[in-house]
């Protein structure tokens, strides 16, 4: 039964109104998650490391993001109570109690576990005072040589106000004594965040940088005595504020908005417990934050840098090697005759994206048949390959068109020089539109083939062309050469670079237009097959579910009595498991080696099951404020496939999260004598076997 695009959904239940999870507490708890795993002693050492340096970095952005973006609206007056009932608040308290509790947490995994046994293989992170002599003289001539002339330490007097604290930069408070006036000062000492967060005193033997910086401390305050000293960081308001006015270039705008971002408001004061009642005062005062923003752990700070400990080139302690497989696409034939061929459902990073993904890119600019490509760039890397080939069709004549999206978060610099980059190539860049991000994965070719018919390629992903992420990130992409398809992508990209108003498509659902009421449609349609005694079930794997109109239609279908499954690695504010609210719904989270980033719907239909790939999380900013695309994919094996590895992650004999309705999350236990399966080592055993069986 095909659903009608104008279909009207059924008339809305009452639902319970407390029946949202708070979405910001159900962040934290994923990063929870992410500690779970570094707390792990299964797992190898260093990849235990990685993910205390992942927790880290996770935490500094959500407070960047969410917990800033809430205090501005705060400030301004503009919140208002969330979906789960709390007051702004009520959620600034929750936040600040959870994300203290993981402080604390994530500090004592460190110094208890971790540390202690990174000891235990010969990799030792040492505090100065734990340094052999030698070390410590090896440090005073790297210091004099390669430290030192880069520190400028800034006093607080009456002629110098306090300085400005950049966002992230760790810093040492400095109390300096004058011997002949016996009066104290404050100065502040910023660590260079350019040399590494821990330098090796010997081989395999590391100390903080901020460390041997303080044991220098009377070089940069000659003559006088160093009182105290203690290190410190702050965490500032770093999310962008664009007023998307037609009359103002965006990428001007973006560019001054980067400027002014170095200075938001302080949202999180980090210091090291040992710090004194004196400085600690001083600090809290003079960068305006309350006791609650004051996080309190044992040192050292900003173990984000551990992520240069887990590079360190220890094989036996890290997950062994990895080759995706070659074989989605034969390398001895031309790329657009096998997707002419068939549709090519890709996995990565099980799949090659060098030798599928970009291929095609690097392929179409080097094909003489080749008339125009188009794509959208949301994040990319430093030394894109794909960039590369970009401006090498467009040098070489073809027409190229490049939907850049400048507001990319923390990515925004690069994507400015990359926008310019093409520019200057002879691309024809195209910013997309006034108050939407263009986070769809598209690229479209068009080739004329011998026969001089025009045909069109197109790839359609989940995740970014971003080569270096692609090996770690997890991510569908579908390779066609449909014409129905390649139809549909040429409208939406006449929709992205001129007026075109495109409303429906053949095999995309589109946001903000069409994908939230097309995905909802097949919930209802879903609903319909159970009442009528036709197969129903609802598949999804996200990174996020959060939106509401899609949550509620997910309780009417549970209601109805339509199993549903979610597998969401990230934010979930749906309650699974609720006597009369969503019995039937279970949700489940995957963490591992790879970051789980697809996204996949899956609809059984009456026995005929849709399964839909794409960029789209189910947010408010994703299919509102957003241009998304999902795509059908049609072939049986492919799907018959994918609705498998849905099933798979269900399985409650895979390692994975269990959400219960009250908001937490219970790692799955074994059996007794039962051993769960890792779903990506299945995938990485899986796929290294069809390539030795290819051969």
């Amino acid at each position: 039964m095909t659903v009608n695009p104008g279909q009207i959904p059924h008339q809305a239940e009452a639902l319970p109104e407390d029946r949202f999870l708070d979405r910001e507490e159900s962040w934290l708890r994923f990063n929870q998650r992410v500690l779970e795993l570094a707390e792990d002693p299964s797992l190898p050492l260093l990849e235990r490391v990685r993910f205390l340096s992942i927790f880290a970095s996770n935490l500094d952005e959500f407070f960047m993001v969410r917990v800033a973006g809430l205090a501005r609206r705060m400030a301004t007056g503009l919140a208002v109570q969330s979906a789960s009932g709390r007051q702004p608040r009520e959620v600034l308290e929750r936040t600040g109690e959870v994300a203290h509790e993981l402080t604390e947490r994530h500090a004592a995994c460190f110094r208890d576990e971790i540390r202690p046994a990174l000891g235990h293989e010969g990799v030792d992170l040492l505090r100065w005072d734990e340094l052999a002599e030698t070390e410590q003289e090896r440090m005073r001539r790297m210091f004099r040589d390669r430290i030192y002339p880069v520190l400028t330490p800034l006093v607080v007097d009456s002629a110098h106000p306090f300085p400005y604290i950049s966002g992230l930069s760790l810093n040492l408070a400095v109390i300096v004594r004058d011997p002949e006036t016996d009066a104290t000062m404050f100065a502040r000492v910023k660590v260079p965040p350019l040399l590494p967060r821990f330098i090796e005193a010997s081989p395999d033997r590391f100390t903080p940088l901020e460390d041997v910086i303080a044991a220098h401390l009377g070089q940069l305050f000659v003559g006088m005595e160093v009182v105290e000293h203690h290190a410190f960081r702050v965490t500032r308001n770093q999310d962008l504020e664009i007023d998307d006015d037609i009359s103002e270039g965006l990428l001007q705008a973006l560019e001054r908005e980067l400027l002014r971002r170095r200075f938001g408001p302080v949202v999180r004061l980090e210091v090291e417990e040992s710090i004194s009642s004196g400085v600690l005062e001083l600090l809290t005062s003079e960068l305006a934050v309350d006791e609650g923003q004051i996080y309190s752990v044992v040192g050292p700070l900003d173990l984000g840098g551990l992520a240069a400990i887990a590079d360190l080139d220890r094989p036996e302690l890290k997950y062994p090697p990895f080759v995706p497989s070659k074989e989605a696409l034969p390398a001895d034939a031309s790329i657009f005759s096998a997707i002419r061929e068939r549709d090519v459902l890709l996995h990565h990073p099980y799949d090659s994206f060098t030798t599928t993904v970009q291929r095609l890119i690097e392929d179409a600019a080097a094909d003489p048949r080749v008339l125009a490509i188009k794509q959208t760039l949301y994040r990319t890397s430093g030394d894109s390959p794909i960039v590369d080939a970009l401006m090498s069709a467009a040098e070489a004549g073809k027409q190229v068109v490049v939907v850049v999206e400048l507001k990319a978060r923390f990515d925004e610099r690069a994507n400015i020089a990359w926008a310019r980059k093409l520019e200057t190539a002879g691309c024809h860049v195209v910013y997309g539109f006034v108050g939407l991000k263009t986070h769809c994965k598209l690229a479209l070719i068009v080739r004329q083939d011998a026969e001089g018919q025009l045909r069109r390629y197109c790839h359609i992903g989940t995740g970014n062309y971003h080569p270096k992420t692609a090996r770690l990130y997890e991510d569908f992409g579908l390779l066609t050469a449909d014409p129905e398809v390649g139809e549909d992508v040429s409208a939406l990209f006449n929709h992205l670079t001129g007026y075109s108003r495109q409303g429906s498509y053949h095999r995309l659902l589109v946001a903000p237009n069409s994908l939230r009421s097309g995905l909802v449609q097949r919930i209802e349609h879903e609903i319909d097959n159970r009442r009528a005694g036709h197969p129903a079930r609802i598949r999804i794997k996200c990174n996020s579910l959060v939106d509401e109109v899609i949550i509620d239609a997910l309780y009417r279908a549970s209601r109805a009595g339509v199993p549903v499954d979610v597998w969401a690695r990230g934010i979930c504010a749906l309650r699974p498991g609720v006597p009369g609210l969503s019995e039937v719904i279970r949700v489940r989270s995957v963490l591992g080696r790879f970051l789980e980033h697809s996204r996949v719907f899956a609809f059984e239909n009456g026995g005929e099951p849709e399964v839909w790939i794409g960029s789209a999380d189910l947010m408010h900013r994703n299919l509102d404020r957003r241009v998304e695309a999902l795509v059908s994919v049609t072939d049986r094996a492919e799907r018959d496939g994918m609705l498998d590895l849905l099933d798979r992650a269900m399985d409650d004999t895979t390692d994975a999260w269990a959400l219960a309705g009250d908001g937490t999350w219970t790692r799955i236990a074994a059996r007794p004598g039962e051993i769960l399966q890792d779903i990506q080592t299945h995938l990485v055993k899986t796929r290294r076997w069809r390539t030795v069986d290819s051969q």
